[in-house]
């Protein structure tokens, strides 16, 4: 079984790339994920390279940025490639198959959270209910 889920944050904002080609989506990230227990009183991460491919990179893309905290699972991948010096690198990553949004970045600096009531709702025509009536 090759099962991972983290849950960290964006070490940068997320670089949408399409692959020649077809144009499949791809971003690749790093998720700063902290360690359970502090060493000196420091706190440590590991830094963990994801790979996100289609419309999740798309989306990663577009709705997270540095710092922002994100949940993903997927699965530990190995690879090789040939560097421009002639040497052989060796990669593992992680490749996400579920990415879950725990924080939403605020793309635009105009962007602005509006309360419930300027769509109508209130909160005058609620009935209040007696706490004693619940059963639990």
């Amino acid at each position: 079984m090759n099962k991972v889920v983290i849950i960290g944050r964006l070490t940068k904002d997320p670089e949408l790339k399409y692959t020649p080609g077809n144009g499949t989506a791809v971003t690749q990230i790093t998720v700063a994920v902290e360690r359970r227990f502090k060493k000196d009183g420091q706190q440590e991460a590991d830094f963990i390279p994801v790979v996100i491919w289609g419309k999740a990179a798309e989306s990663t893309a577009q709705y997270t940025e540095k710092g922002r905290l994100i949940g993903i699972s997927g699965r530990i991948q190995t690879r090789s490639y040939e560097a421009k010096d002639g040497g052989k690198r060796y990669v593992t990553e992680l490749v996400a198959e579920e990415v879950k949004f725990l924080e939403f970045a605020k793309k635009s600096a105009d962007a602005s959270y509006t309360s419930g009531e300027e769509y109508g709702a209130s909160y005058e025509d609620m009935t209040p209910i007696d706490d004693g009536d619940i059963p639990f």
